[in-house]
């Protein structure tokens, strides 16, 4: 997963915009849909009209379309039917129901805390909000998960709350404060997770040539000299790297645990919770745990539970202690 970057709580309406009236019709759910409405950005691309929808770049999608002034596609679309095509893009729709009504869930409130009037849209249909791709990437499984949690949002104190979530926490979720340095959230502190061991990422080795990380920070140790060896330079309460140090002929550099990720690679080095580190041959070997930033829920964690028989109040109560489930 997916890296989620959340704003608090606000609790405000979806802004509409108002369409074209080329793009109305008795299909747009601003007018017709009983529930909320948003707008996903699509990009530059071909729309066109279709029986049920639109077509965009040939692919199907509900609801209906406007194009903003540099010709950018944007969906409208309701909310509860944008999810249907969320959900099983960001979790397996093969997994139990409980699993993925709890994604369901915070798919929703993810939702309802982007939401500005301040932008010409309110999501964008990738990994930097969530990954929407219209009809095609529907199942039954997740139009289910949607339909049987209808409504349902996690609140904090009467407000939306925070949500993120990630593929595998390696067995400890890490608190939002430490991977994004923003204020603590008290139900956003990292919780210990024996839930996540199914996951094929659970444990891990790779191996970072220093060539590559050099190439990577190449202004940082441009004063310095080739790189000699690499340190983890300091650890957070959930044994994730917070920080590492570039060991260098005239010195080191320091680099911050999520830069240095991004900087390799998010798939390279799959998450910071690391075990152990060596270096040999101009490179070094890491063993980890873990896949994405593991802030808020574990969705492999989640998996584990449903498949323990918890339901889904039960796996964002553990992952997202003191908040509740409520209606929106």
């Amino acid at each position: 997963m997916r890296r989620k970057r959340f704003l608090a709580a606000a609790g405000a309406a979806l802004a509409l915009p108002a369409l074209p009236a080329a793009a109305q019709s008795d299909a747009d759910p601003a007018v017709s849909a009983p529930s909320q409405s948003l707008r996903v950005l699509l990009g530059p691309g071909e729309a066109t009209p279709a029986a049920q929808g639109f077509l965009y770049e040939g692919r199907p999608y509900r609801g209906s379309f406007s194009r903003l002034p540099d010709g950018s596609v944007v969906n409208l679309v309701d909310l509860e039917s944008y999810l249907y095509s969320v959900v099983p893009r960001e979790m397996a729709p093969a997994w139990p129901d409980a699993a993925m009504e709890a994604q369901a869930i915070c798919a929703r409130t993810y939702v309802l805390q982007r939401s500005t009037p301040r932008r010409d849209y309110d999501l964008r249909p990738s990994e930097a909000d969530q990954v929407y791709g219209g009809i095609d990437a529907e199942s039954p499984a997740a139009i289910a998960a949607v339909d049987a949690t209808a409504g349902s949002v996690l609140r904090y104190r009467g407000g939306f709350a925070s949500v993120a979530y990630s593929s595998c926490c390696g067995g400890h979720t890490e608190a939002s404060s430490e991977a994004w340095g923003v204020a603590p959230i008290a139900y956003l502190m990292g919780v210990s997770c024996p839930w996540c061991s199914g996951s094929p990422n659970y444990r891990w080795t790779a191996s970072i040539d220093f060539a590559a990380i050099e190439a990577a920070f190449a202004a940082q140790l441009a004063p310095l000299g080739e790189l000699q060896s690499l340190a983890i330079a300091s650890t957070d309460p959930s044994g994730r790297a917070r920080a590492f140090e570039l060991r260098a002929p005239a010195g080191s550099a320091f680099v911050r645990g999520s830069a240095f990720r991004l900087g390799i690679g998010a798939r390279v080095l799959r998450s910071l919770l690391i075990q152990k580190m060596t270096q040999a041959n101009a490179s070094a070997v890491i063993e980890g745990g873990g896949l994405g930033h593991g802030v808020g829920m574990c969705q492999w964690g989640a998996r584990g539970m449903a498949l323990a028989g918890r339901t889904a109040n039960d796996i964002l109560a553990f992952y997202f202690p003191g908040t509740q489930i409520g209606h929106d």
